[in-house]
């Protein structure tokens, strides 16, 4: 019987971890798209600042 408690406990400790290890990692990706699309949007913005500068 104390098997089964044990091993609901550790069970329960190891989801918690294996979804810290989720979340993390959603966050990480998360993180990445914003940076890239900010990165291609302020490129975009100086195309075209360049574009409008020639004459």
């Amino acid at each position: 019987m104390s098997d089964s408690v044990g091993n609901g406990v550790n069970d329960g400790v190891s989801n918690g971890v294996s979804d810290e290890k989720k979340r993390r990692k959603a966050m990480l990706i998360r993180a990445g798209i914003y940076i890239l699309g900010t990165h291609l949007f302020a490129g975009f913005v100086i195309l075209l600042f360049a574009l409008g500068n020639r004459h």
